[in-house]
């Protein structure tokens, strides 16, 4: 990290305690009041990258490292844990869980990557030993706990985005059409095209771990 990196992020600590102090807003809150605001700059950023906006992309990834810092403020402030361990940790995980950049693993595709990267969260860090559906959060958008859920039950169906730009916009447009049209059918048919996606993915769910038994 650079000096003026580091001088930028301890500023960055200076304002977000001081804010903690003398801010009557700030000083209210919890991670629980927080965290809403945390998902909706996610989205915020989210929708700066696929618009290919650097300018707003730089503005978003800021209000996030906000959060950040925020949030490991509240851990510190109970003894709890801190912006250092938050960056400790995450440095160790990423570490671990790349084994074929930092020890003897090998994985020559993305697909390799992320196979690895699940059994290492099953095997080393004991996440979901038992049961690959252990940790996908419940309360996940339905699309993307879909997602998930079929990530795990068969993560060998998976394949990485298109490299060609040109081709991976025809894909995503492709799929965007037909994802909206099935909400234009959810629509004539009076069913909420969210509930049901989350049906279909804990079904896909029930029946992986029925197969597993």
């Amino acid at each position: 990290m650079s000096g003026d990196a580091a001088a930028a992020l301890a500023r960055l600590d200076e304002i977000t305690r001081r804010l903690r102090v003398e801010c009557p807003w700030d000083r209210e809150q919890d991670e629980r009041s927080i965290v809403p605001h945390t998902v909706e700059e996610a989205y915020e950023l989210a929708d700066a990258a696929a618009q290919g906006d650097d300018a707003k992309m730089l503005d978003e990834l800021g209000d996030v490292l906000f959060q950040v810092h925020f949030l490991s403020l509240l851990l510190e402030e109970r003894g709890a844990g801190s912006l250092t361990e938050v960056a400790e940790g995450m440095t160790e995980k990423l570490i671990r869980r790349h084994p074929h950049v930092f020890g003897e693993a090998e994985a020559s595709t993305s697909r390799e990557v992320l196979t690895n990267w699940d059994q290492i969260k099953r095997e080393v860090e004991g996440r979901g030993a038992d049961d690959p559906f252990a940790d996908v959060p419940e309360n996940l958008p339905g699309l993307l706990y879909a997602r998930k859920v079929l990530r795990r039950a068969a993560p060998e169906e998976g394949s990485p985005p298109p490299k060609d730009p040109e081709a991976r916009d025809r894909a995503e447009r492709w799929l965007g059409d037909l994802l909206l049209e099935l909400v234009r059918i959810s629509r004539r048919l009076g069913v909420d095209p969210e509930l049901a996606v989350r049906a279909a993915a804990g079904r896909a769910r029930d029946e992986a771990r029925e197969a597993a038994d």
